[in-house]
């Protein structure tokens, strides 16, 4: 999710220079926007469905071979925030076609209400991306201290050390999430404005 595609170009400014030359801003121009939108939301959750496919494979394969109960139960634990990771992205986060018959004031709010659920979907990330996950983590490392003494020296430190760097990276891609949810909001206050210039310039909605 750090990777959010909030990079859309801006709207405002297509609408400003179209607006110069007289020319109000067309259906097509915020259809082919939000298609552009929609293909980097695609693109986006392809990425992270092959990474919950990796990680449902991976501690699969240690859920079946190991004997430890703590160790399977941890790595079940993991295995099942995947599979809700991926059903959340799905639900919540999956882009939506603009319909074929909308005119342009419901084509403009149509597009709005794709990136404010975006928006709201990243800002949510620490609690149904990155929270689910700790659990499962923390008690395969407990699992790992508890029946490989001999083999993990020094496990209060090692276990330091890792619980800090997922701190780390966890608090990065929240940081990456949150500077997305601003730009994404950026891009609806664009909208708010172009809604507000087609309306105040006579473009009503209308059957295409």
């Amino acid at each position: 999710m750090a990777n959010e595609p909030a990079r859309n170009e801006d709207v405002r400014s297509v609408w400003q220079n179209q607006k110069g030359e007289g020319i109000p801003m067309s259906v097509d121009a915020i259809r082919l926007k939000a298609g552009k939108y929609r293909s980097k939301i695609v693109w986006r959750n392809t990425r992270e469905y092959l990474a919950v496919v990796f990680v449902v494979v991976f501690f699969g394969l240690q859920f079946v071979h190991t004997t430890d109960v703590l160790a399977r139960v941890a790595t079940g634990m993991i295995i099942a925030a995947s599979l809700y990771i991926a059903w959340h992205l799905h639900t919540k986060g999956s882009g939506r076609r603009l319909p074929e018959n909308l005119g342009l004031t419901s084509s403009i709010e149509f597009h709005r209400e794709e990136l404010v659920r975006q928006r709201d979907l990243v800002r949510s990330v620490p609690r149904w991306y990155l929270g689910p996950m700790i659990p499962g983590m923390t008690l395969l490392m407990i699992s790992i201290g508890r029946t490989n003494p001999g083999h993990v020296k020094h496990f209060g430190w090692v276990f330091g050390s890792f619980s800090a760097l997922v701190v780390l990276v966890f608090a990065g891609v929240w940081r990456l999430n949150v500077r997305a949810a601003r730009k994404i909001q950026k891009r609806i206050d664009e909208l708010d404005q172009l809604r507000g210039d087609a309306e105040g310039s006579g473009e009503t909605q209308r059957e295409l």
